[in-house]
């Protein structure tokens, strides 16, 4: 087993990641202290790598069953092998957690603040473009198939791809209407099984086997309404739930947080909210058919990763494709009164990892240090062998050498942005810095305290440190450099849109 740390040591020359990143000062600023020095790995260089991208909605980083935090009944045998005979990346977070400008950060490698993909409603913006449309520049042959959501209720073909199969919006769970190349199709049957037939019948028969591939396989689970596939509806439900800490209604779990996070336990993101529907008809089910609902929702993805990857495996792919799979967000469920995301909140922003590459990557490889969906672009182009053009002006950096064991210079820090919801106001705009051991959370435009948290002593984030004098210094410290960071970089631009769609701002009375 390879295990990887990010021990603080001062960094070397930082100028020759500058003149790659083409960022100036933010790029300075972002890539720190590195980790670990790291045994090179040796003769496991690799070019035109074939890729599969397997992502998920929602899937918080705990929930899969090799990790100790993980529920005891859930099962998640899949990823479980990907963590045993490839790499888990452990320490991996989204840069906004939202499914849109997730999704952007991840197909352009770029902070939503460069990339301008805000929102769930609207479209990217004009000339943007996607990492793939370099991979089929460089002679790769490119597959979209699954959710999209970047135009809402827009589901044609998006540049870069090839082979086009994907739904308008958020699509459904059950016998999904699904665009394939401009042509519109009916399909019976559980929408996460449908996509994956319709991946494995591109690899079976639809690309050319003489070219090097990229395959992005973006699946709606485990997205709310959680709905597992009827085989599998009911399976945990004899399970006991054990519910977070943080959720309940006392005055230790709140005496130091912002205001915000108690008032949005009423929310439509709240447990309160959830809590009380028995009284005024809202749909939303109880606590625990949620949970349980989600972790059946979880052993259905995993079941068709597993079909993947067993594709991969017996047609011999495997040995010349590297598979990375990973959540779109986090998802809380209790924590802090919440089930949702968009916070600066550890289960919120965190989210699970994977890569399988056998004879590249050592079985059971953990890396440790910090990476985000920002990095994927950047990784994936590197396993392809494709120079990252100037003009992409990438915020992440491909982590593929510490797959490989190599010795890297790695970040000390991450930082974190979401914009203010006009359709979910619950949820404040927030900016955030963390580094290994502190997070420092902003929160703008509201009249609150904002939050400080030391994860080693408090890794629930129960106890906010904010106005603590103790750490006034490191405090004022990371904000300077929060904020540094984003001056540099144009992140306090945010935008102010004109309202669009539904608002779900009821918000229930305390009982």
């Amino acid at each position: 087993m390879t295990a990887y740390s990010n021990l603080r040591r001062p960094c070397c020359d930082r100028r020759d990641f500058l003149k790659s990143a083409g960022r100036g000062m933010a790029a300075l600023a972002f890539f720190g202290a590195a980790g670990r020095s790291l045994p090179a790995a040796q003769n496991n260089k690799t070019t035109r790598r074939n890729v599969v991208l397997v992502l998920s909605d929602d899937h918080r980083y705990d929930f899969m069953g090799f990790m100790k935090e993980a529920p005891a009944f859930l099962e998640t045998p899949n990823m479980d092998r990907m963590a045993q005979q490839g790499a888990h990346l452990v320490n991996a977070f989204v840069s906004t957690s939202l499914c849109s400008p997730s999704r952007a950060s991840i197909l352009t490698g770029q902070y939503m603040h460069h990339h301008h993909i805000v929102d769930n409603q609207r479209p990217a913006p004009k000339g943007t473009v996607f990492f793939p449309q370099y991979l089929q520049k460089a002679g790769y042959q490119t597959a979209f198939v699954g959710k999209w959501h970047m135009g809402h209720e827009h589901d044609a073909p998006r540049p870069g791809f090839d082979h086009w199969v994907s739904f308008k919006g958020q699509g459904t769970y059950f016998d999904p209407t699904l665009n394939i190349n401009n042509k519109r199709r009916k399909f019976q049957g559980y929408t996460t099984d449908v996509l994956t037939e319709q991946a494995l019948a591109w690899l079976k028969d639809g690309r050319d086997t003489k070219r090097p591939f990229f395959l992005y396989l973006s699946f709606k689970a485990v997205h709310y309404p959680f709905q597992p596939a009827k085989r599998n509806q009911g399976r945990y439900g004899k399970a006991k739930v054990k519910r977070p800490e943080t959720m309940a209604n006392t005055e230790r779990n709140y005496q130091t947080q912002p205001h915000w996070v108690r008032e949005r336990r009423y929310s439509i993101h709240g447990v309160d909210h959830m809590e009380t529907g028995q009284y005024d008809n809202d749909p939303v089910p109880s606590f625990d058919d949620l949970y349980l609902q989600y972790c059946e929702t979880v052993h259905g993805l995993d079941e068709n990763l597993g079909r993947v990857l067993t594709y991969l495996d017996e047609t011999g792919l495997s040995k010349s494709t590297l598979v990375v799979y990973m959540g779109d967000n986090g998802f809380a469920l209790g924590e802090h009164g919440f089930y949702d995301k968009r916070d600066a909140f550890e289960e919120s922003i965190r989210v699970p990892m994977l890569a399988y590459a056998p004879g590249m990557i050592e079985p059971g490889t953990k890396v440790m240090p910090m990476v985000q969906n920002i990095d994927i672009a950047p990784t994936v182009l590197a396993a392809a062998g494709v120079h990252q053009p100037k003009a992409a002006k990438m915020d992440g950096r491909s982590f593929l050498p510490l797959l490989r064991g190599e010795s890297i210079r790695w970040r000390d820090h991450i930082l974190y942005e979401y914009y203010w919801e006009w359709n979910f106001p619950a949820t404040p705009t927030v900016f955030a810095i963390r580094t290994e051991r502190y997070k420092y959370i902003f929160y703008h435009g509201m009249w609150d305290h904002n939050g400080f948290y030391d994860l080693r002593t408090d890794p629930h984030e129960r106890h906010n440190l904010v106005n603590v004098p103790a750490y006034r210094e490191r405090i004022a410290a990371m904000k300077k450099q929060l904020f540094d960071e984003l001056e540099a970089g144009g992140g306090l631009n945010i935008p102010v849109r004109r309202p669009w769609g539904e608002r779900l701002d009821q918000r229930k009375l305390k009982r």
